[in-house]
């Protein structure tokens, strides 16, 4: 196995896994950080999971395999059930805190105390680490997971962290990063924080977990001052009429829903499309939206249960989607 890849080395470090829910929560404790703590540009903000315990691994097996532990996290998860990436990824880590008994606070809003008693932030987490139990305070989490499409052939000065934009562009890695660290990490200095904290808040940081997606075919080597850890997981974009440069046999092809996006798929084999369908189920559905869609190239695998193990992911644009990142892209430079 060419364990090049990280979907090749999350197959091999988790073969037993197939609930979704555990593969997910797999994937959010052992994935390479999308940003390097220790760059430079992030001040020190970063928070990182670190090197995990034997006994954090075997918990994830019991999860799969013992019935009370998997019906606990399946009622967890069905608690105030959300469409959002985000609040799912959120609650996911959330379970794990608890079961690591640091978890203090989970989405702890805080409302203007004055006036229209509008929200002026919310807590991702608030836990008890080593680093503030001398001083009795908490560490504020602030948990970000995100998937940004690199819209650049080559990267400039200027363009930076920009240059990587949301698939619906709404959003790029730029703004949300000045947003986490400017706002967000400040919130427990707002007076009206005080009336919700149970505890001082001694430090404040990002855990920022995520895939990144370069045009296909491209070699890119990303500038060490952007801070994006070098182990990073990746994968590409392209519109349709580029797909049949990847297909090879045996592969299969898998469109995946947005709750899907975290860990390498494991699907049904019955599940798999052919290049030939995957061609017409996305013109339908860019019919209907203008959005990109993820697909996974798929590996089947025999067995008694034949599945579909992920290879390797990207992001299939619509037409004009380029022109469109590219024109948001260069807005975003000059806003900055």
């Amino acid at each position: 196995m060419d364990l090049t890849t990280h979907q090749a080395r999350f197959h091999q470090r988790w073969p037993e896994l197939r609930d979704p829910h555990v593969r997910a929560l797999a994937w959010l404790l052992y994935a390479p950080d999308l940003l390097a703590p220790h760059a430079a540009c992030w001040e020190g903000r970063i928070a990182t999971l670190g090197q995990l315990s034997s006994e954090v691994a075997d918990w994830l097996h019991e999860l799969q395999f013992d019935p009370a532990g998997n019906a606990a996290l399946h009622a967890h998860m069905a608690q105030q059930p959300s469409g959002r990436l985000g609040r799912y990824a959120e609650k996911l880590l959330g379970f794990y805190l608890r079961h690591q008994d640091c978890l203090v606070a989970a989405n702890l809003q805080v409302r203007n105390q004055e006036g229209a008693r509008e929200t002026l932030g919310e807590f991702d987490f608030l836990i008890r680490s080593p680093e503030a139990e001398t001083d009795g305070g908490l560490v504020h989490w602030e948990f970000a997971t995100k998937f940004y499409l690199l819209q650049a052939r080559q990267l400039s000065g200027s363009s930076g962290a920009e240059a990587f934009v949301g698939p619906n562009l709404a959003d790029s890695l730029g703004r949300k990063m000045r947003k986490i660290l400017q706002q967000q990490l400040r919130l427990s200095a707002h007076p009206s924080a005080q009336a919700v904290l149970p505890a001082p808040v001694v430090a404040a940081r990002a855990l920022v977990k995520g895939w990144l997606f370069y045009p296909l075919g491209a070699a890119l080597a990303l500038p060490v001052s952007m801070g994006i850890a070098d182990d990073h997981c990746r994968g590409f974009w392209c519109d349709a009429a580029c797909l049949p440069a990847i297909d090879e046999q045996p592969m299969r092809y898998a469109l995946l829903p947005r709750l899907s996006w975290l860990a390498p798929a494991r699907l049904p084999a019955a599940q798999g499309l052919s290049l030939g369908q995957l061609m017409d189920r996305l013109e339908e559905m860019f019919c209907a939206d203008d959005s990109p869609v993820m697909v996974a190239q798929c590996r089947p695998q025999e067995g008694t249960e034949p599945e579909l193990l992920e290879v390797m992911r990207g992001f299939v644009v619509p037409p004009q989607w380029e022109a469109r990142a590219a024109t948001t892209v260069q807005h975003a430079i000059v806003q900055v």
